[in-house]
């Protein structure tokens, strides 16, 4: 199997796979959307709330807020001793204010200065003159099997590799595929009298050029045991250790199926 980086950096990865098959990449995709665990508020204690939204909607607010991970700073509460919450398997925050404010994320106050919210511009509530809000949040460890507050990613996909062949007996290079086209994978080379695949690995696979092709001289395939896949990550991780934990995971989970036989 290889795997080749096309694109990398903060918030999004994307690789090809090649000599897979779709059970192993489909794992991946799986493992990597539901079950990395990440930090999302679960408990919020609220001291004082005069704002003009209720208890369980500003905690579920709260709750999608991302939240920087570190997974060796936090442990999971069912590797934990406590019996509900401590600092090896929690982290909590604090939000304070007083009106005429608008509370953002970046005012969440972290007992650890390593994990902390993602981004700083996310608005919380808006308080209005006279009114004040005062509360304590629990950041746990969760997976998104459990709810989708903690899905690391805000999008995990693969595709086939597209394999574009032109039967050129037939193509008269009218440049109808590259003008219907949506993703501009043709271009017409009017020098030379021919489409040509400019951006191959940007076809989607509609088949619109083979469709609208008066000749029927272009065939999109994908290819079987070749894939694009393509990790988006909500800032908890960086993407690329999105997808090693996902890989620790799937190893973790076919040394217990061959434990078991």
């Amino acid at each position: 199997m290889e795997i080749e980086i096309k694109n990398q950096d903060d918030q999004e990865l994307v690789f090809t796979i090649e000599g897979a098959d779709v059970s192993l990449v489909n794992a991946l995709r799986r493992i990597a959307t539901v079950e990395v665990p990440t930090l999302a508020i679960e408990t919020v204690q609220f001291t004082r709330n005069d704002a003009r939204i209720f208890d369980e909607a500003l905690a579920h607010r709260l709750g999608l807020v991302p939240i920087i991970t570190d997974l060796e700073v936090v442990i999971p509460q069912e590797e934990c001793d406590c019996e509900d919450y401590c600092s090896r398997c929690s982290v909590s925050f604090t939000l304070k204010g007083k009106g005429p404010k608008t509370l953002y994320s970046g005012d969440l106050k972290s007992s650890d200065p390593q994990i902390k919210p993602v981004l700083d511009t996310i608005p919380l509530v808006k308080l209005r003159e006279g009114e004040e809000l005062e509360l304590e949040a629990i950041a746990q460890l969760g997976t998104g099997s459990q709810h989708a507050k903690w899905q690391p990613t805000t999008s995990c996909a693969y595709k086939h590799y597209p394999q574009i062949t032109i039967d050129l007996d037939k193509c008269e290079a009218c440049g109808l595929c590259a003008d219907q086209c949506p993703r501009s994978v043709y271009r017409l080379d009017e020098k030379e009298n021919k489409i040509e695949v400019v951006d191959l690995e940007n076809c989607s696979m509609c088949n619109t050029c083979s469709k609208d092709c008066p000749n029927q001289a272009i065939t999109v395939e994908g290819l079987r045991d070749k894939f694009i896949f393509r990790i988006e990550s909500d800032g908890s991780f960086p993407p690329k250790e999105i997808l090693s934990l996902a890989c620790d995971l799937l190893s973790l989970k076919a040394d217990t199926i061959l434990d078991f036989l």
